[in-house]
């Protein structure tokens, strides 16, 4: 065996030549600037004895290494900058979204409070109305429920009291054409219903319902007696006599349903159907 296949090396591993050719370089720059400064002085100059200490090869990659690692600091901190206010300028979106989501939630909300409370009041307006008129009406019917018919001798009882009551209840509702109640009414529209009330079942149209029953005079009429205009046959407008020499129909828009007198509007013939 060798007597030196186990003797380790003591050589210096070699320095990479782009590392020697930097440190080179940057030496050779140092020595060159110096000599040219030396250069450029004058002939009678003194020589120069001051003792120049020229940086160490060491010292430049410390320092080298200190710049890139306070680079690679500063990109570091930039970059968690820029997140930062990335997650900030994100935050400040969103709840700018839900606060206009909010609002517009509450808007919402108080509109359908307010419609809400119109259509509440709206209703409590017609209840009370309707109530007006339904104790108007009652006091009228009680207090006509014991009218006669023209001289005082008749009084409408049994179905023809039923009738002449409901009748005289609707005084006030409007006229609408084709109207059946139970605010708006035409001419033959209340005459069915009032007829309704004594469980009798009269057609629809007012030409209809002046054929039915017997046909009787004007100077003979009983309270629930059925009253035309036109020919019996073809009326174009029927109303229903109640007593005292007065009718209630459903005249016109105008007037609307009233109770007149025979004189307003002399009807052109009456039939009795009870």
């Amino acid at each position: 065996m060798s007597q030196t296949a186990h003797i380790p090396s003591h050589r210096k591993p070699r320095r990479s030549a782009s590392k020697l050719a930097l440190r080179a370089g940057v030496a050779g720059g140092v020595l060159g600037t110096i000599a040219v400064a030396g250069a450029a002085g004058p002939a009678n100059a003194e020589p120069v004895t001051e003792t120049i200490e020229m940086p160490t090869l060491g010292s430049l990659d410390a320092d080298l290494a200190s710049a890139v690692s306070a680079s690679a600091e500063a990109s570091q901190q930039e970059a968690l900058d820029l997140s930062l206010q990335a997650q900030q300028d994100a935050s400040i979106q969103k709840a700018a979204q839900d606060a206009k989501k909010a609002k517009a939630e509450a808007d919402r909300k108080a509109a359908a409070a307010k419609a809400e409370a119109e259509r509440a009041e709206k209703a409590r307006v017609e209840a009370q109305e309707r109530a007006s008129r339904t104790a108007a009406r009652t006091a009228l019917s009680a207090s006509s429920s014991g009218s006669t018919a023209d001289s005082g001798s008749q009084v409408a009882t049994g179905s023809a009291a039923a009738i002449v009551a409901f009748a005289r209840a609707q005084v006030g509702d409007a006229y609408v054409s084709g109207g059946t109640g139970p605010n708006s009414w035409d001419c033959s529209g209340l005459v069915q219903a009032a007829y309704a009330q004594a469980g009798i079942d009269l057609p629809r149209v007012s030409s209809s319902q002046s054929s039915m029953g017997t046909s009787v005079s004007l100077s003979n009429l009983q309270p629930g007696d059925i009253l035309y205009w036109g020919s019996r046959s073809g009326s174009y407008h029927v109303a229903i006599y109640v007593g005292g020499g007065n009718y209630v129909g459903a005249q016109n828009p105008s007037t609307g349903v009233v109770e007149r007198s025979l004189d307003w509007d002399t009807p052109s013939g009456a039939v009795r159907i009870l």
